[in-house]
């Protein structure tokens, strides 16, 4: 699937309500709207690794407070 084209086929017999539903969990299974967010802006390589390495270190914390 091509990024940006997401389709649905509304079945026979389907409500709207329930094509919707399926489009919103597609749409963020694909990430479309996380893609958009992150190109709004450059941020620079040196950015982006301390921002990992800033979320590894809270996600440690957490795991070793989660386990005490």
């Amino acid at each position: 699937m091509r990024e940006g084209n997401i389709t649905i086929q509304v079945k026979d017999k389907e409500t709207l309500d329930r094509a919707l539903k399926r489009f919103k969990k597609k749409f963020e299974k694909i990430g479309v709207l996380k893609k958009v967010r992150k190109r709004a802006y450059y941020a620079k390589p040196s950015i982006g690794r301390r921002e990992e390495r800033l979320k590894a270190i809270y996600k440690e914390q957490m795991m070793r407070k989660a386990i005490s």
